[in-house]
């Protein structure tokens, strides 16, 4: 199998502060990016209103987009993908975005979950049993258009639902994805186990394929990426393929694989797409940014990576960057480059 070229973090390069994506009045979290025919990019995130707390993600996200002509120059808001629904269905809510373009169509996979309508309405905080409640709710769905700007056309159903006794019993969440080498999807997503309620059971990846990007997905029957110690392992994994082996990125809660801090950022490694591994070095990036201005800085969270490619070449890595519990968090693009 061959190795990375370098250590991942080598690839980062400083940000610039016009490569912040943020919205007044709104939390703005995730972040994925994609291109139409014209050469515009197209910025989705998830937001959900800020007077209502952080934790209100969970119960009232909603994908919305934004274009520039320019990676790194300034976004500008342009309207909602998927909005919030306050009707009785499986996706009320919308929330981890992720795209890929397939023969033509753009395919944006996301998180929904729905909850108890009258009190999805408060404008307040989500107590700790609802939360749950909509955490517990939490499907993979996938919404297709043959532009970015769309029409989107939401599949009725979860793409992705869970297994009875399987190790995503409770919840599939976190969606990624990439075109394997014959045209095929292979998804890698988080999972969550039956165990006692509310939380339930392990927290871990695993993996699904399918010939087509609407399904129907086959998952693996075991997690690919777990802790052997500890109940939640890792979220927000981002998948792709590049030099004949399968790459992720993968918040790693306890720093297990990454040998490093609590919340860390691994890189695992995959000859197949379904047996994974931790590369050498395993530590992608901490919590931390570089700026263009020269300073460092040390964040609470950074979190839900994705990257965007440019002729077959890793550009961007776009980051849910929340710099204190009392700040105001954004999506963050910072440039890439592959040393050779």
């Amino acid at each position: 199998m061959e190795q990375p070229v370098a250590p991942f973090n080598d690839w980062l390069q400083a940000a610039p502060e016009t490569a912040r994506f943020s919205m007044p009045g709104w939390y703005v979290w995730c972040g994925c990016l994609t291109r139409d025919a014209d050469g515009l990019y197209y910025l989705f995130f998830a937001r959900w209103p800020q007077h209502m707390g952080f934790e209100a993600w969970v119960t009232h996200s909603e994908i919305a987009y934004a274009t520039s002509p320019s990676l790194f120059g300034t976004f500008t808001f342009q309207g909602v993908t998927l909005p919030y629904r306050r009707d009785e269905v499986w996706d009320q809510v919308s929330h981890n975005p992720t795209i890929i373009h397939w023969r033509g169509k753009y395919y944006l996979y996301y998180m929904g979950t729905h909850g108890p309508v009258v009190q999805h309405s408060a404008e307040a905080e989500p107590s700790s049993d609802l939360w749950w409640r909509y955490r517990n709710n939490q499907r993979i769905g996938v919404a297709v258009a043959d532009t970015p700007a769309g029409p989107w056309i939401r599949a009725a159903q979860p793409v992705v639902e869970t297994s009875s006794t399987s190790w995503d019993a409770l919840v599939t969440s976190n969606p990624s994805c990439c075109e394997t080498p014959d045209g095929a999807i292979l998804m890698m997503y988080k999972g969550v186990g039956l165990g006692p309620l509310p939380k339930g059971g392990d927290v871990v990846a695993g993996i699904a394929t399918a010939k087509h990007p609407l399904g129907p997905f086959y998952k693996q029957p075991e997690p690919a990426i777990a802790h052997p110690m500890e109940s939640w392992a890792v979220e927000d994994p981002f998948i792709w393929y590049q030099s004949g082996t399968y790459y992720c990125l993968i918040k790693d809660f306890h720093g297990y694989f990454t040998h490093d801090q609590r919340g860390s950022v691994a890189l695992l490694q995959s000859s197949d797409g379904i047996n994974w591994q931790p590369a050498q070095p395993a530590l992608a990036f901490r919590r931390e940014i570089r700026w263009q201005d020269g300073q460092s800085q040390s964040v609470e969270r950074i979190e839900r990576p994705q990257i965007w490619f440019e002729d077959g070449m890793p550009r961007v890595l776009i980051c849910a960057v929340r710099e204190a519990a009392d700040s105001q968090p954004y999506s963050l693009r910072i440039p890439l480059l592959m040393p050779t």
